[in-house]
């Protein structure tokens, strides 16, 4: 096999790609394979961390009210699932926090110059993770790989950014909300957090559920790509349907809610199921209880 690398961030997928194909037992058979492998894995992880690569992204033509919609990247995830073919189990951390993962998984480390609070108490950024300028994380909190944060997003105690999760600028993940990984299928849309959004405490957000700006979840609100929720604003109901995943519209304020089970033996004894509603869209008293204090984005 005859490989050239590029020094581009953007071609860091093509230098992959050769790679993909192999499977563990071929790439400890081969030193040299394995360490070119290694550098080209490098490089992606590199680019993902830089935002130059990203598992999803915008793109124009049908889809939300501005007129783009959310495109997936398999080559992001194929490259993620390779690096756990790709690694070796090894001791990692220190005495006062050991662990053993795949040695392609490092955490993250950042640069003061990169301007990522990290306040301690046992929070991991795993490499591969993209952290944009001003994010604050609050221990103990975890970033997958594959997963981008945006510019300004507060990321508060016992919250989990699961693998490829892709979260707007300006967003608060409040304390111990849940945003799903999705690594399979690769073809899968990953969960979607747009801007400025408010995950209320306890949230759960996942199977690709996409959130649009602005929406606020309330506390213990969980969203599932079987959930359907109740617009009681615009009198209509919200699933996900074929290829289109649950898609929360821009500025709903959804809270939790419940419906009585239709079986007579389930109504009989009075059993409802969880029905979370919107209940009104975003004004400017929802804004002021919703806005993060300028200090905290510094």
């Amino acid at each position: 096999m005859t490989i050239t690398m590029s020094h581009d961030p953007n071609n860091a997928i093509a230098d992959l790609a050769p790679f993909l194909s192999l499977s563990a037992d071929e790439l400890n058979a081969d030193a040299l394979m394995a360490s070119r492998a290694r550098t080209a894995f490098d490089r992606f992880l590199t680019a993902l961390e830089s935002g130059a690569v990203r598992a999803a992204h915008r793109s124009s033509g049908v889809g939300d009210d501005d007129g783009s919609t959310w495109v997936v990247n398999p080559a992001v995830k194929l490259g993620v699932l390779f690096g756990f073919r790709l690694g070796q189990l090894v001791a990692l951390g220190d005495a006062g926090l050991p662990f053993v993962d795949k040695d392609t998984y490092p955490v993250r480390t950042f640069a003061l110059s990169e301007r990522v609070r990290v306040v301690p108490g046992g929070s991991s950024v795993r490499r591969g993770a993209h952290v944009g300028v001003g994010v604050t994380i609050m221990p103990p909190a975890y970033i997958n790989v594959g997963a981008f944060v945006d510019e300004g997003t507060l990321v508060d105690s016992h919250a989990l950014v699961g693998s490829c999760a892709q979260v707007g600028k300006r967003v608060h993940i409040s304390a111990a909300a849940q945003i799903g990984g999705v690594l399979e299928p690769v073809g899968a849309l990953p969960v979607i957090i747009e801007d400025d959004v408010l995950l209320g405490g306890n949230t759960g957000v996942y199977e690709g559920t996409i959130v649009g700006a602005r929406a606020v979840l309330g506390a213990g609100v969980v969203l599932t790509r079987s959930t359907r929720v109740y617009d009681l604003v615009n009198e209509t109901e919200i699933v996900a349907h074929g290829d289109q995943p649950l898609m929360i519209p821009p500025g709903a304020v959804v809270v939790p809610g419940s419906r009585p089970v239709s079986s007579t033996w389930g109504a009989a004894r009075g059993l409802h199921i969880s029905a979370p509603m919107i209940v009104k869209y975003r004004d400017d008293k929802t804004d002021a209880k919703a806005a993060l204090e300028s200090v905290l984005r510094a």
